[in-house]
């Protein structure tokens, strides 16, 4: 599965579980340590645990398994390291307070809505 089907197959899992303002940030001309950032808020850490389980396990259906895992004993920010993907699931003030999208501003952003999935 290339980086671009793996990052679409995210933001699919995500809207399975109601993650908001799912953002997936192109990385690929600015960085050289991964393809994409997918980017996401979850409203209580129940459900941002419920969007992390759904990935980890679905994806794991298919053999692919995350090269790490942090944040998930807190469940303020988990973060899913696919490698060439990274997938972040925050509380809404954690999302505010650390502003990916704005310390990569310079990365091609694409908002997430049902409509398109």
């Amino acid at each position: 599965m290339t980086s671009d089907d793996l990052v679409k197959k995210i933001a699919d899992l995500a809207l399975d579980k109601k993650a908001k303002q799912i953002a997936i940030l192109n990385l690929k001309e600015i960085t050289d340590y991964t393809d994409f950032f997918i980017i996401m808020t979850g409203e209580s850490s129940l459900q941002i645990k419920a969007i992390s389980d759904h990935i980890e396990d679905e994806l794991a259906k298919q053999g692919i398994k995350p090269y790490s895992k942090e944040g998930y004993e807190y469940l303020r920010w988990v973060l899913l390291d696919f490698v060439d993907v990274v997938v972040h699931i925050f509380n809404p003030e954690a999302r505010e307070f650390y502003g990916i999208e704005r310390l990569y501003a310079d990365a091609k952003m694409e908002l997430v809505t049902e409509e398109e999935v």
